[in-house]
């Protein structure tokens, strides 16, 4: 009965979330005995797939290279969000960026209504994976970011702005 209770559970969470907290190998048994959830897996596993094929999916956050994010701000369908302090910002930003300082961000004032996808980035990549965590805490859903900063971006030869 225990086990039939856990397994019922595990058909409410998200599949991305069970395997963040579970493992891998914990969570497809977990989610293997839940034959009513299948289509909702499909779901939730063509996402996956989708954040996968744009970066390396950790938890909620989705790694992304300076060559996959600059694929993105060429086709124009991103809202890149640098959350470096203004000081750094003086220093020059990616073209296109706008600044939300890490201490000032609060994804629940994020208009997303124009379903753009926020991708963010600050100087070495800790920062910007702690907004990307905010982010997907808000929305439910992976959120990217530029994996290394704009440390990566520059030893990339990608310009920025000043």
């Amino acid at each position: 009965m225990a086990a039939s209770s856990i397994t019922c559970c595990a058909s409410l969470l998200p599949e991305v979330m069970v395997r963040s907290f579970l493992g891998p190998i914990a969570a497809s048994l977990l989610l293997a005995g839940c034959g009513e959830a299948d289509a909702m897996r499909e779901v939730v596993q063509g996402e996956i797939n989708e954040s996968a094929s744009r970066g390396e999916v950790q938890g909620p956050v989705v790694d992304l290279t300076p060559a996959q994010l600059a694929e993105r701000l060429e086709r124009g369908d991103i809202r890149l969000i640098d959350v470096r302090t203004a000081k750094e910002v003086e220093k020059g930003m990616i073209p296109g960026a706008e600044h939300i300082a890490l201490d000032a961000f609060a994804p629940a004032e994020l208009d997303l209504s124009d379903g753009h996808e926020i991708v963010l980035y600050c100087r070495s990549g800790r920062r910007s994976s702690i907004a990307a965590e905010r982010v997907a805490g808000h929305t439910g859903r992976p959120a990217a970011h530029l994996e290394g900063g704009i440390l990566a971006w520059t030893d990339s030869d990608f310009a920025i702005e000043k």
